[in-house]
C-alpha cells in the first residue's frame, strides 16, 4: 500500500513493468488485479466481459443510499438493464442528442461571447472554469431546462467544488476500502467529508424536483426536459423509477459530464499551447473548412479530421479516468491461466495502456499526427485507446460526449488566437496532474485570448 503514493497511476504503471500486464496485489484485507495491458484489457472488457462485469463499491459512495440506486454502482441485473435503456432512449439517443443540439449551441455561443469580452478587456480567462460552467449549464438545461451556473460571472461556482470534491473523495485511496474493520472510525474521514458532499448535490435535486412538481400541480409546466419525462414515468410505475433512481442518475450525469469533458478541454488546451504550431495546424483546418471566427456546428466535426487527431491524442495521453471505474470478480474467474479469487477488485489501468511502449511510438510525446493516417477510435472497440471503457459497462455518456468536446475546443481556436499569462513562455507550461477518480490538471491554465 505504502507503494501507491499521490499518483497511483503512475505507481502501478512502473511496477507493471516489472511484474507483468497482470498484477495482483493484496491491499490490506483487499486483492486488487492491475491490468496494464491492451490485450489483457480486451480480454477483460469484451472476451470475459460478463463475468468481469461486477462493481467494487468504494465506502465514499455508500452514502445516502447512493449506491443503492446508480447505474455507475449496481451490478448487472434487470434493474441496471432499465436504467441503462431509460438513460439512452431519453438521454443519449441520437434523435434525442439532436433535439437538444440548440441548447448545446447556445451554450457554446455563450462561452464565446464570455470570451470575446475578456479579449476586448485584456482579462485572463481560467479554461478549467469557463469549460466547467459551460459543461455545467449544457447538460443541466437538458435536465432540468435551466441554467446552473452564471456564464458571464467571474464568480466561482459552489456546485464546481462540490463536484470536484466528490470526484476527489471517491478515487482517493481509502483505508476502509482496504481494512472494513475500519469502517466505523472512518480515520481518514472520507465518509463523512463524502456524506456533506452528496447531501448538498441530493439536496439541490431535491429542490428541483419539488420545484417541478409545483409547477405540474399549478399546470404550468409544459417543458420537455429529461426531469419531465422522468417524472412521467415515476407516476407510471412508481417501482420501476422513483426520485432517488433520478436523483442517483443526476448524480452521475452532472459530475460525468462536467469533470470530465472540463479536463478533457482543459488538457487538450495545455498541450495545443505548448506545442504552438499545433495551434497554427489546427486553426488552418478550421479557417479552410469552416471560415475564421465562425463557430463550430456539431455538423461540421466529421469534415475536421485534425481536431478529431488532436482530441484521440488528448484521450490518448490524458484519458478522463486513469482507471476505469472498478470492477469486482463474484466468484473464482480464470484469466490466461491465472486464478482470479471471489471478490477481487479489477482496476484497468488506461493511463499506462495510453503510454505503453509496445503499441505507441514516442508515447510520452504529444502527436496528433500519429491519428491522421490510423482507424484507431475511442468507442471501445480498439484496447490500446478505451478513456470510455469498452462492453457492457462502457461510459453511457460517450455520444454526448464526442459531440460536445470537439465544438467547444474547435470553436476556441477558429475564434480566437491564445497566449499564456504573464508571458509566460510554452516550454515552461505547468503539466502536474491532480489524481482522483478523475485525471484533471493540478493548476488551472489561465490564458489570453485575442481574436483572430
Amino acid at each position: 500500500m505504502h507503494l501507491l503514493g499521490a499518483k497511483p497511476h503512475v505507481s502501478l504503471a512502473n511496477l507493471a513493468k516489472t511484474y507483468g500486464p497482470v498484477m495482483s496485489l493484496k491491499l490490506g484485507q483487499l486483492t486488487t488485479v492491475v491490468i496494464s495491458s491492451s490485450s489483457m484489457a480486451k480480454q477483460v472488457l469484451k472476451n470475459q466481459d460478463q463475468t468481469f462485469s461486477g462493481r467494487f463499491v468504494p465506502n465514499a459512495v455508500q452514502v445516502h443510499n447512493y449506491c443503492e440506486y446508480s447505474v455507475v454502482w449496481i451490478p448487472v441485473c434487470p434493474e441496471w438493464r432499465k436504467l441503462r435503456r431509460i438513460m439512452n432512449t431519453n438521454i443519449f439517443s441520437c434523435n434525442r442528442l439532436d433535439a437538444n443540439q440548440h441548447l448545446r449551441s447556445q451554450k457554446v455561443k455563450e462561452l464565446i461571447a464570455y470570451c470575446e469580452k475578456c479579449s476586448q478587456e485584456g482579462k485572463v480567462v481560467d479554461i478549467g472554469e469557463v469549460a466547467f460552467k459551460t459543461n455545467l449549464n449544457l447538460i443541466s438545461n437538458t435536465l432540468f431546462s435551466k441554467d446552473l451556473a452564471d456564464p458571464f460571472s467571474d464568480s466561482k461556482v459552489e456546485l464546481k467544488d462540490v463536484i470536484c470534491s466528490i470526484v476527489v473523495e471517491v478515487g482517493k485511496p481509502n483505508l476502509v476500502d482496504f481494512f472494513p474493520i475500519l469502517e466505523k472510525i472512518d480515520p481518514q474521514g472520507v465518509k463523512c467529508r463524502a456524506t456533506i458532499y452528496f447531501g448538498k448535490l441530493f439536496g439541490l435535486f431535491d429542490d428541483l424536483i419539488k420545484e417541478r412538481l409545483e409547477e405540474r400541480r399549478r399546470g404550468f409546466s409544459e417543458k420537455c426536459d429529461v426531469l419531465e419525462t422522468l417524472l412521467n414515468s415515476t407516476e407510471k410505475d412508481p417501482e420501476e423509477m422513483n426520485h432517488n433512481h433520478i436523483k442517483s442518475m443526476f448524480t452521475h450525469l452532472i459530475t460525468g459530464a462536467t469533470d470530465t469533458t472540463t479536463s478533457t478541454l482543459q488538457w487538450a488546451m495545455t498541450e495545443i499551447l505548448e506545442q504552438p504550431e499545433i495551434m497554427k495546424k489546427a486553426q488552418a483546418e478550421l479557417a479552410e473548412i469552416i471560415s475564421k471566427g465562425k463557430s463550430i456546428e456539431e455538423a461540421d466535426v466529421s469534415r475536421l479530421p485534425y481536431l478529431q487527431c488532436i482530441i484521440k491524442e488528448t484521450l490518448r495521453m490524458h484519458p478522463p479516468l486513469p482507471f476505469l471505474i472498478p470492477r469486482r470478480v463474484e466468484q473464482d474467474v480464470e484469466l490466461c491461466d491465472y486464478i482470479i479469487p471471489k471478490d477481487s477488485q479489477i482496476l484497468v489501468n488506461v493511463w499506462a495502456i495510453g503510454r505503453d511502449l509496445t503499441f505507441w511510438e514516442d508515447p510520452l510525446a504529444f502527436k496528433p499526427d500519429r491519428f491522421w493516417s490510423s482507424d484507431k477510435d475511442v468507442r471501445g472497440q480498439d484496447f490500446d485507446l478505451i478513456p470510455f471503457s469498452a462492453g457492457r459497462r462502457i461510459c453511457p455518456g460517450l455520444p454526448l460526449a464526442l459531440r460536445t468536446v470537439p465544438v467547444i475546443l474547435g470553436s476556441l481556436l477558429n475564434s480566437f488566437n491564445w497566449k499564456l499569462e504573464a508571458d509566460i513562455e510554452p516550454k515552461d507550461l505547468d503539466m502536474e496532474e491532480k489524481f482522483g477518480i478523475t485525471l484533471a490538471k493540478a493548476h488551472p491554465l489561465r490564458v489570453i485570448p485575442s481574436l483572430l
